[in-house]
């Protein structure tokens, strides 16, 4: 029997998680034998946690969610300059005796887009959210060349300590009523409790919006688009997690799993629930 390797993620609440079906998807389909599980770590724990888990010769990685994207940085060597400024990561490589940190969100998020045909090239983006998971795209969508990025904040102090932070190397402003193409939610009460509503956004009838949480039955962003914009094109995160998860897999292993399956089985999901 081949080797077994052990991975999981790492986050708090974790019950929701898609990432070991996912991934349980690609080593199926790439032939590789992992034990990939979900931990419930508290911030307290976090340092003696992965200490404890890399122990294990046969632990190679594990993925970071909330609230932890940006506590692990402290912990371990960053992989990329990236990961070095945002200061925050959601990939830990264990390389030899050295423990690496990555980020896959950005360039997940980015493949999601193009795959629905989304382009953000002179479009007027909106990110609601100023927590480690909105600072973990900006970069990504810079790439992109977008108009303008605008950030809005239920607490704008946060919201402006963002674009302070990082107007030098990115395109980013407070929003002030400008017309948005695509509003991205990256507020954690997505998923942690209930969405509260950003002031009126100013957009247009074909204006995308997409939720960086997921959920197979419907994100409160998800519904709220819905309702009370009647939008046409809205989507929640789960493409973006199959390809995160997909970068971390090659992260991992050096091969890109397919995905379409994952896209596929997890529709039906969605259809069933």
């Amino acid at each position: 029997m081949s080797k077994i390797h052990k991975l999981g993620v790492i986050g708090n609440p974790i019950e929701h998680s898609l990432s070991p079906f996912i991934h349980s998807r690609f080593a199926r389909t790439e032939k590789i034998n992992i034990d990939y599980r979900p931990y419930k770590v508290t911030t307290d724990n976090l340092e003696a946690f992965i200490k404890e888990f890399f122990l294990d010769k046969d632990s190679i990685g594990l993925n970071v969610t909330l609230p932890h994207k940006k506590n692990v940085f402290s912990l371990l060597e960053p992989v990329t300059e990236e990961v070095n400024i945002l200061e925050a990561g959601n990939t830990i490589i264990k390389s030899k005796n050295n423990l690496m940190l990555s980020s896959t969100d950005g360039i997940g998020l980015i493949e999601d887009l193009k795959k629905k045909s989304i382009s953000l090239n002179n479009k007027n983006i909106l990110l609601i959210g100023a927590g480690g998971v909105i600072e973990s795209i900006i970069f990504s969508l810079e790439k992109e060349l977008p108009s303008s990025i605008y950030i809005t904040n239920r607490t704008i102090e946060k919201a402006d300590k963002l674009v302070t932070k990082y107007s030098k190397l990115v395109n980013i402003k407070s929003y002030d009523g400008e017309k948005i193409d695509i509003v991205i939610n990256g507020s954690s009460a997505g998923i942690t409790g209930d969405f509260i509503k950003p002031d009126y956004i100013n957009t247009h009838e074909d204006c995308f919006f997409y939720d960086l949480n997921y959920s197979l039955k419907g994100t409160p962003f998800y519904e709220w688009a819905l309702s009370e914009y009647k939008a046409k094109n809205v989507f929640d995160g789960t493409g973006m997690l199959i390809m995160q998860a997909a970068h971390s897999f090659k992260l991992w292993f050096d091969i890109f799993p397919q995905t379409q399956n994952i896209y596929d089985e997890l529709d039906q999901m969605r259809r069933d629930e």
